[in-house]
């Protein structure tokens, strides 16, 4: 039979008793949520305009198609180099709208510049490029 020693130490209970420190901070949540202030405050009031004024102001630019032939084209029509400058000029007359050159794959780099030279030339406000699908 086996001989086993048995070591009694009297060993002390190293666990904090963390009770009392949970109801602390119970109570002094309370105490905080009572005691806060909420303040009510106040801002300008900003007129905000109608949808239909919105409506009424948004103009669309002027856009114009560049295809992988050369042509220029302004609402699905053809109105070529020399008509960029017409076109600007009139829808300038009536605001001052942004340009969008849309320009097809494939097209021409040289028309895509002159009919951005045109638009500039013609008092566009802004003048941009982008790819056409």
């Amino acid at each position: 039979m086996s001989h086993r020693k048995s070591f009694q130490t009297s060993q002390k209970s190293d666990d904090i008793n963390i009770s009392p420190l949970i109801d602390m901070v119970f109570i002094l949540l309370i105490f905080f949520i009572v005691t806060t202030v909420f303040v009510d405050e106040r801002g300008l009031e900003a007129a905000k305009p109608n949808q239909s004024d919105a409506n009424e102001s948004e103009s669309e630019p002027t856009i114009f198609l560049i295809t992988e032939n050369g042509e220029v084209l302004f609402k699905g029509k053809e109105v070529g180099l020399g008509g960029v400058r017409r076109v600007v000029i009139n829808n300038a007359q009536q605001e001052e709208l942004p340009v969008i050159i849309q320009v097809k794959k494939g097209a021409r780099a040289d028309v895509a510049l002159k009919v951005f030279d045109e638009a500039l030339r013609s008092g566009a406000s802004a003048v941009n490029l982008a790819q056409a699908k």
